[in-house]
């Protein structure tokens, strides 16, 4: 067969485009750059948490992807997103105190090298505290996350309150519908086909921007109806719970990933051995098999794709149905090339309305309102209009002629980010150092270049850039 981009034969999954029906609702969680963040119950209880009601906004529980598909840990996570070092110092000393103790000397520590000064300067807040990922959750009851790599992919609710690791992807989505399609066996089998892999043979990554971005959902142009979007939800709903349930009923000997490997075995049709029977028999596997079953026959009529219920049953990719839904990929990019676009989440999605609360930078109490860098918010808001979309591949040319590079801080900040609004690619340091003229005090010296990766960091932490991996070269881009 033909080889495709990707190196794989079959479904060319690798031509599949990002929707813009899907995008601006998934995100990694916060990576916290320091242990010190962690604290048990006792911990917490010790820093006011349960006496103080002000305090549940800073310290709040915390999940990783051994705490979904192992044995949870059950800790909380302080969090100060939001707050200076002062205001901080001021409403909860005893968490300021902590921080201070426990985190700023390791962020000190490596302040000193390139990647690590960003994060010395704002040691009281996580190192990407992910800015993005928490206006798109704001005002979600829950949302729905998975685990980056497992071995087995699974989709859960989690409650608004819980704060996502860096190695969970969360996704703005708090409809059971939108649950249920992502927990079927055919966007399974895109995920495993469009994303990534730990390594040969190991655990699969889901990555973000190739299998959920990109992934087509039913809609009524495929026969979707009222009717059958209520059966996927209610199937959703009552997987998530039986989980939850026969997890939490028995937490010492079962596991998310137990669950799943004796399902595994159940579609596979093989005999248990004593271990998987008494997973078996305690977690209700055969009961969970019969709910995926029945959910993945609704998603199927969903999408109009009945026919191959039989075809995709026992087999863990089903090369016919992954073609049809790179068709519809390329149908739906063709659509919205019109105009026509089947949002997730309309109203949040499509909404033009701005916050005039959000911070672009904050450095030692200084603050940057993004009301004060108006050029930069309408130069941003135009591009995100723009229906067309950068590849990796793309040229990348910086502006010219070089401008002159601030003397102030703000001033710097300011320019970066008119840079990449304004950049129809994305750029790389060097790059963005091309795009300037070197200050006459500074000519011949490094010096001034080295103002640009804490710069850079800082935005993308608070939401209003994007780095972008490709082997070694990384660039940057306006989020």
């Amino acid at each position: 067969g033909e080889i495709h981009a990707d190196l794989n034969i079959g479904a060319n999954t690798a031509s599949a485009v990002s929707l813009q029906a899907n995008e601006n609702l998934s995100n990694r969680g916060v990576q916290l750059i320091g242990n010190g963040f962690i604290v048990t119950p006792e911990e917490a209880a010790s820093l006011g948490f349960g006496d103080d009601p002000a305090m549940e906004s800073v310290i709040r529980d915390y999940r990783n992807g051994r705490d979904l598909t192992g044995v949870p840990r059950n800790v909380k996570v302080i969090d100060a997103f939001g707050l200076s070092a002062d205001e901080l110092r001021t409403r909860h000393p005893a968490v300021f105190q902590r921080l201070l103790e426990r985190v700023k000397p390791e962020r000190d520590a490596k302040g000193t090298s390139k990647d690590g000064a960003g994060y010395a300067k704002l040691w009281w807040l996580h190192g990407k505290p992910r800015q993005e990922m928490r206006k798109q959750l704001s005002g979600l009851p829950r949302y729905v996350a998975t685990v980056e790599t497992a071995k087995h992919r699974t989709f859960q609710f989690l409650d608004a309150s819980i704060l996502p690791d860096n190695k969970l992807i969360a996704f703005a989505l708090a409809d059971a519908f939108h649950l249920g399609v992502l927990s079927s066996r055919l966007h399974v089998d895109w995920s495993l086909a469009a994303g990534s892999w730990l390594g040969v043979g190991n655990d699969p990554v889901y990555v973000k921007s190739r299998c959920f971005e990109t992934f087509p959902f039913p809609s009524e142009d495929t026969g979707l109806t009222p009717a059958l979007k209520s059966q996927i939800a209610a199937l959703a709903e009552q997987i998530d719970a039986h989980r939850k349930r026969v997890l939490a009923q028995h937490p010492r000997t079962l596991t998310l990933t137990g669950l799943y490997n004796v399902l595994e075995a159940l579609r596979e049709g093989r005999a248990l051995s004593v271990k998987e029977k008494t997973i078996n028999e305690q977690g209700l596997v055969s009961t969970l098999k019969t709910l995926h079953d029945e959910l993945d026959a609704a998603v199927l009529a969903a999408y109009g794709w009945g026919d191959a219920l039989r075809q995709a049953q026992g087999e863990r990719s089903d090369g016919e149905l992954l073609n049809r839904l790179v068709a519809l990929n390329a149908a739906r990019a063709a659509e919205e090339k019109t105009g026509v676009i089947r949002w997730l989440r309309p109203e949040f999605q499509n909404s033009h309305e701005k916050s005039s609360k959000q911070l672009l930078f904050n450095e030692q109490n200084f603050y940057i309102s993004r009301d004060s860098i108006s050029d930069f918010s309408s130069t941003n808001s135009s591009n995100k209009n723009k229906p067309t979309k950068t590849t990796k591949n793309a040229p990348v040319s910086p502006p010219a002629p070089a401008r002159p590079w601030p003397a102030s801080l703000p001033d710097q900040v300011r320019a970066v980010a008119q840079l990449l609004a304004g950049s129809p690619a994305s750029l790389s340091v060097r790059d963005i150092e091309g795009a300037f003229k070197a200050p006459e005090a500074a000519k011949g010296s490094r010096s001034w270049k080295n103002a640009l990766p804490p710069i850079l960091q800082t935005l993308e932490a608070l939401g209003r850039a994007r780095a972008e991996v490709a082997g070694t070269q990384t660039t940057w881009r306006s989020a």
